[in-house]
């Protein structure tokens, strides 16, 4: 059975792989994910206010006692002149690529552009084979038009794009008023691929203490059906490899997704509930359903359900939506 599919440029075994989170801390645990049959892994984020912090914590370092003493500000180069950030996910990087043989790809989580270059050139220089933005803005000024929100999108992406020469995965989230045009744009800006879709965490009221707090809760197969639907619209529109993220947690649900055009699936969930060797057992039945319906590869099945080649390609837009509410009244619920 050929599982072999394409993404960033990458040629992988399958389209199975980790996505982004805390599992991928652990060095020991890249090298199961690699044994379990992951055939890429998105490392941990490394966040934006992370980097911030850093510059903070360094200036305060460098500006303490110089009120007292002022011949000893000549003492220390410029904060500028540092090379900032944690140094921990570079090491990482470089340890997990001397470890393993499957790509590795960084993640860069924040919502402007502020550090992302400078840090996105070290993660290339560390031996990442590919980099994911994650980009996680709540805009929450009301004088911002959606117009300016869409341009931070794409200048992060060309201002990355123009820092480095692995290839750069764009992970977003679905609330834009089209989403089909920002999709565009950014594939004419250059992004490589396009990560459906980063789920947004909503903090929850913690009613004893009067708290704000967060509150993650896994996804469940149910989260699927938006990506899976955004992948069908797109899926031979665009230059950028689609990835589906969100709800993939059998092999069902990964081989729905290739159907609708997803270059890859993303694991995360089903894996911290279940365990990194789900990896296989999400193989092995994705192989036995598509030996049992003769199918040969994933080429073979990549976007023969995409609104392109649907029979009905009707069923992604509102025609779904009339359809569902008719047929459940008529079941007489």
């Amino acid at each position: 059975m050929d599982l072999n599919t394409n993404y960033l440029g990458l040629k992988l075994r399958t389209p199975l792989v980790v996505s982004a989170s805390p599992l991928s801390e652990d060095l020991d645990n890249i090298k199961r994910m690699e044994d379990a049959g992951a055939s890429a892994v998105v490392l941990y984020s490394l966040f934006e206010e992370q980097l911030r912090q850093d510059r903070l914590e360094m200036n305060q370092n460098l500006q303490q006692g110089t009120d007292s003493f002022a011949e000893s500000l000549s003492y220390f180069p410029e904060a500028q002149d540092y090379r900032l950030g944690p140094e921990e996910y570079l090491k990482h990087i470089a340890a997990a690529k001397q470890a393993t043989r499957i790509p590795v790809i960084a993640s860069l989580n924040g919502s402007s552009a502020g550090g992302w270059t400078d840090y996105a050139r070290q993660i290339q220089k560390a031996g990442a084979d590919a980099l994911e933005l994650n980009i996680y803005y709540i805009p929450t000024d009301m004088n911002l038009t959606g117009t300016e929100v869409e341009l931070t999108y794409l200048e992060i992406l060309k201002a990355v794009k123009a820092t480095v020469t692995l290839p750069v995965a764009v992970k977003l989230s679905p609330f834009f008023s089209n989403f089909a045009n920002m999709a565009k744009r950014l594939d004419n800006a250059g992004a490589d691929a396009l990560v459906l879709f980063n789920r947004f965490y909503q903090p929850d009221i913690e009613l004893e203490s009067l708290e704000v707090k967060p509150n993650i809760l896994l996804s469940t197969p149910m989260a699927s059906r938006l990506p899976l639907r955004w992948i069908a619209l797109l899926h031979g529109r665009l230059n950028a490899s689609l990835a589906a993220t969100s709800g993939i947690h059998r092999a069902s649900d990964v081989l729905k997704m290739l159907m609708a055009g997803a270059d890859v699936t993303m694991l995360c969930s089903t894996l911290l509930r279940h365990g990194i060797p789900q990896i296989s057992l999400i193989e092995r039945e994705l192989s036995g359903w598509m030996e049992e319906h003769e199918y040969e590869s994933v080429h073979q099945l990549k976007g023969s359900l995409s609104q392109k080649n649907c029979p009905e390609p009707a069923a992604f837009e509102r025609a779904q939506y009339m359809k569902a509410l008719t047929g459940y009244n008529h079941a007489g619920v």
